[in-house]
């Protein structure tokens, strides 16, 4: 079966609405927190999100268009834009067939439901928008890039709450090995800061409080650390098999080497105590890539900030890496660019594809107090320089989904 290959990048986040400048901000330990301007938040316990800021969607699509979508679908675009011209990939009617797009989220358009909610109220049915229900069904991401874009190839939506931009890309893997398609467009999105989406997670105790200080709210493995910080944003990536990349030429920029999909079957949010799912995931993904654990260089946490999460992801690689778990570095992007859903696998992916391009990983900022249970190397407030050769991706999501991918450097003469 075919390699499969990441020739194209694409990023719309908190901290830069383009890869370069996403990566600099990622390595200068930028933080995307600041106080919530998508609505009024000012009567709310919790104020403060990571937004994306000052995206213009009639800079990605036509005017017409951008109206008739929603947030979560215009970020998607707008990084598959990017990621197809990165990968210098032109969708023509000839080779259409052959690509397909996996672009997954875990709440798709339902702020767009609430907003219509209140336009109903309000004005009563003539007020609801004809396009709701094409922005707000499971598929509709897929779908829409796909209609914009003109794909004609393997289509593909999954919900795995925060776990879905790391199961789009394993997801699209399968898809190329299996000889379905030649590239696949492939990554997450998320656009959900609304008033009720908003108010039910702070109801539900998992949002950071830290209204005073945004940007350093987000602390994953901090003793210190409350919650997670809401995000937004899209990445998605240009997978191809080895064959279709090197026909036409592409930079490669590494390889999807395998990745694991578990289950906690347990509690609808809370991480098994044990860690036993994550154990499984952490190596399965290994397994599924033919290295060892020996040979993981470093770990792209999931890391979300909360008291019982972080602990048990800690629980989890020492488990599964022994003594050997404290030399292994590990980075939590959520501590910069907050949680951003569907897309948090995703932006963790590209900050590991972009770690085994330059050779350095990124910080996970606002650790400055050490829990005991969290004891590990999670690259402390400053980017280190450190070769990954082989990486792990964590996510794991509401229902007890578990996805871990393995991305390595690509190299010509390894057996894939």
């Amino acid at each position: 079966m075919s390699r499969v290959v990441i020739t194209g990048l694409g990023a719309i986040t908190p901290i830069g609405n383009d890869v370069k400048t996403f990566w600099e901000n990622m390595k200068a330990g930028t933080s995307g927190g600041a106080p919530i301007t998508l609505f009024d938040a000012s009567s709310y316990d919790i104020q403060i999100a990571c937004e994306v800021k000052g995206f213009n969607p009639r800079d990605w699509m036509d005017r017409k268009v951008a109206r008739r979508l929603s947030r979560s679908i215009q970020f998607s675009i707008a990084a598959t834009r990017q990621a197809l011209a990165d990968a210098n990939l032109e969708i023509t009617p000839e080779n259409a067939p052959r690509i397909g797009i996996v672009c997954n989220s875990g709440g798709g358009g339902v702020s767009g439901m609430e907003d219509a909610t209140h336009k109903l109220i309000k004005s009563g049915s003539r007020g609801v928008s004809p396009f709701l229900i094409t922005n707000i069904m499971l598929n509709a991401v897929s779908s829409l890039v796909s209609i914009e874009l003109g794909t004609m190839g393997p289509l593909n939506s999954s919900a795995l709450a925060c776990a879905s931009g790391n199961y789009a890309v394993l997801d699209a893997y399968h898809m190329i090995k299996r000889g379905e398609a030649d590239a696949i467009i492939a990554g997450g999105t998320e656009a959900a800061i609304s008033p009720v989406i908003f108010a039910s997670f702070s109801r539900m105790g998992a949002l950071s409080a830290r209204n005073d200080n945004p940007d350093s709210a987000s602390r994953p493995f901090d003793k210190e650390r409350d919650g997670f910080v809401f995000g937004e944003g899209a990445v998605n990536f240009i997978l191809e098999s080895e064959e279709h990349a090197k026909g036409r030429g592409a930079k490669i920029y590494g390889e999807v080497m395998g990745g694991r999909l578990t289950s906690d079957g347990y509690h609808v949010t809370a991480p098994k105590p044990d860690a036993s799912g994550v154990i499984a995931a952490l190596k399965g993904a290994v397994e599924s890539s033919g290295k060892t654990i020996e040979d993981v260089d470093t770990i792209f946490a999931h890391a979300t900030s909360t008291p019982l999460g972080d602990i048990a992801e800690t629980l989890g690689i020492k488990k599964v890496f022994g003594e050997r778990a404290y030399q292994i570095p590990i980075s939590a992007t959520k501590s910069q660019v907050g949680h951003m859903l569907g897309a948090a696998g995703a932006v963790s992916a590209l900050a590991a594809v972009k770690a085994i391009e330059e050779g350095i990983v990124p910080p996970t900022i606002n650790y400055n107090t050490p829990d005991p249970e969290c004891d590990l190397d999670y690259v402390p407030n400053n980017a280190r320089e450190h070769k990954t050769d082989f990486a792990l991706i964590d996510a794991f999501g509401f229902g007890g989904h578990n996805v871990v991918l393995a991305i390595g450097r690509y190299d010509e003469n390894g057996a894939g």
